[in-house]
């Protein structure tokens, strides 16, 4: 017999994991409810986190005091920033992983958080009297029982009405086995309830790609990719990576790979005779749409990636394939070196329920059910990182709700906080929602190397972060500061730099201080320290030199993107005429003036939710009131 509870989460995945330690953390009396302990956390398919957008998500995560940046550190194999030849506000930390040193990493940091019990058990049933949650039916080998709570996160991925799909020879799928991963056949009557209780669910699907057997590929017919010589940790907390780092490859297919797809597309899940199959992620499609949306590719490549340190497994990234088993074969072994490779494991599809996250608060809380959150791919989102983020939201917000309080993240300040509102503002009703840089209107201050200054300070507020984090954060600042001081110190004239610096400098005769001459010239770190000759600048950690760096280099554009939030918030209430013709604000889209013409908002604070309204859109209408008045 169980206990009453604070906190409920349902799903050990990467959602529930960050769910459950916050509530915990909070302070909150915590139950973790999973079908199989062992596997907690668990990569259901790439072995891998961040990457473009994805990696700020799981700084951000670090600073708010999750587990995902702890734990990649702990089983990162191959690490390295995307983008690094750009600038700053698009830089992508991603770590491929060893799968089962991540699980381990991840359990143990579960396993002695205070204020937490993990159940092995089916979540049944939601128990909802006059529209509150209460708490939840649990099945333990067919036996139901009630545990009660004051707030229950739902972050069941794709096990919610999850069937998993292989094609076959008659054209249609076949259900490979009910449940959101094989070995995992659980189901509930949790989709049922949220029926009845008139929420919007929709069906989307994901795939996986086979493994491939290790020892019977040939690695010298691919290109290899290298890791960063140096590999970058994921958490604040985290000194460095001491796991022995290993290449990953990439690999190309070809034409007859492609003719292989085409005349097997029948025997798809999506392509076959199947009865509407539902919408598959855009942005990591499966090959076989690969194949029907560029017809006149006459190669794609994939990367060849181990599964780990000591895995026999490689995941053949890029790749995921519902064909019969048989062609999955024949396909694979169509592509320089690997015509001899053998698949332990076949590639399939999952088809799972989700509801319009159209139906949450801000917090990820249900707008129908006091108490009842939202995490994950219940949401519509794919992603491990996606999950992570609005897990530890979902926890955060589960346990504060109990205190009536709130824990909210907007656009302005993270890129949790502009995933969040996409989906309870916009919506996702066509495919699986997924971060992009692209998102971020003021990306150049959501960088993937502030997240702690941003948002640890915050999540202090709130009793969410430790002693030591603040401590790592306050001697960061510290220095950044002392730097900065050190650097305005040391003043040169043009002609004294002409014999210093190899780059060019502009001759007017005005004096600056080295950090003015970060922010207008070409200058890079070895200059910096040519140019502070009585100090070592040696002292101060690559991360708090890369910080004053992009302080200094970008600063006039980072002053005006902190105007303009600042202008944003102060204007929220701000109203907007009833006949203010939009057609004449030539910033606007096309789109943009239909919706506004169509919904006219009193206010600036309505327009921003409007889906479709960026906040650039906002701020042209507050330029356009301000020219009127």
């Amino acid at each position: 017999m169980y206990g009453n509870y604070d906190v409920i989460v349902v799903g050990g995945g990467h959602a529930g994991c960050e769910a459950t330690s916050a509530a915990a953390r909070l302070g909150c009396k915590t139950a973790l409810i999973t079908g199989s302990i062992k596997s907690i956390g668990v990569m259901s398919c790439n072995p891998s986190i961040g990457g473009i957008a994805k990696g700020i998500v799981v700084r951000e995560i670090d600073a708010l005091g999750g587990l995902m940046g702890k734990t990649i550190d702990k089983a990162s194999i191959h690490s390295r920033i995307l983008n690094l030849s750009r600038g700053p506000a698009v830089w992508g930390p991603r770590a491929q992983a060893d799968r089962e040193l991540y699980r381990d990493a991840m359990q143990s940091l579960l396993f002695s958080q205070n204020n937490l019990e993990i159940i092995e058990a089916i979540a049944d049933d939601l128990i909802i009297e006059n529209n509150i949650i209460k708490g939840i039916i649990i099945d333990i080998k067919g036996k139901k029982e009630k545990i009660h709570a004051k707030s229950v996160v739902l972050a069941t991925g794709t096990f919610l009405g999850g069937v998993m799909y292989m094609g076959a020879k008659d054209g249609i799928a076949q259900i490979y086995c009910k449940g959101g991963r094989v070995g995992e056949n659980y189901q509930s009557k949790i989709s049922e309830k949220l029926a009845s209780f008139n929420f919007t669910l929709g069906r989307l699907r994901t795939g996986t790609p086979p493994r491939l057997a290790k020892d019977s590929i040939d690695f010298s017919a691919f290109e290899v990719q290298k890791g960063d010589d140096i590999p970058i940790p994921f958490s604040y907390e985290t000194e460095k990576i001491d796991i022995p780092q290993i290449n990953c490859y990439t690999a190309i297919t070809n034409l007859n790979t492609h003719q292989i797809v085409e005349d097997n597309l029948q025997y798809t899940v999506p392509y076959g005779k199947n009865e509407g199959s539902p919408k598959g992620p855009r942005y990591c499609p499966s090959f076989e749409t690969k194949i029907v949306r560029f017809k006149d590719k006459k190669s794609h490549s994939f990367f060849i990636e181990p599964e780990g340190l000591d895995s026999d497994l490689i995941y053949p990234s890029g790749m995921s394939l519902s064909l019969p088993a048989e062609i999955q074969l024949k396909l694979m072994r169509s592509i320089k070196g690997l015509e001899k490779v053998e698949i332990p494991h076949y590639g399939y599809e999952v088809n799972y329920n989700y509801i319009d996250p159209r139906e949450l608060k801000a917090t990820l809380e249900t707008k129908k059910i006091k108490g009842l959150f939202f995490a994950g791919q219940i949401n519509g989102t794919t992603g491990y990182e996606e999950a992570g983020g609005q897990g530890i939201i979902a926890g955060i917000n589960a346990g504060l709700s109990i205190e009536g309080k709130s824990f909210i993240l907007d656009e302005t300040n993270s890129y949790i906080g502009i995933m969040i509102r996409d989906l309870t503002c916009f919506g996702n009703l066509e495919e699986p929602y997924r971060l992009f840089t692209s998102r971020a209107e003021y990306r150049l201050l959501l960088r993937s190397d502030n997240a702690d200054r941003r948002l640890t300070k915050l999540a202090n507020e709130y009793g969410l972060i430790s002693q030591n984090r603040i401590n790592i954060l306050n001697k960061k600042e510290k220095d950044i500061a002392t730097l900065k001081e050190i650097l305005r110190s040391y003043i040169y004239t043009p002609n004294n730099l002409q014999n210093l610096l190899n780059v060019h400098i502009s001759f007017d005769g005005v004096k600056r201080n080295v950090i003015e001459l970060i922010r207008t010239n070409s200058i890079q770190w070895s200059d910096v320290i040519t140019l502070c000759p009585n100090h070592d600048l040696s002292i101060f950690d690559k991360y708090v030199q890369e910080a004053v760096m992009i302080d200094e280099k970008y600063h006039s554009y980072i002053v005006k993107q902190e105007r303009d939030i600042q202008l944003l918030k102060q204007e929220e209430n701000l109203k907007i005429p009833d006949d203010l013709d939009y057609t004449k604000i030539r910033a606007l889209s096309s789109e943009a003036i239909d919706k506004l013409t169509t919904i006219r908002p009193h206010n600036i604070k309505i327009a921003k939710t409007i889906p479709g309204i960026t906040p650039a859109a906002v701020m042209a209408i507050i330029i356009a009131i301000r020219n009127i008045t």
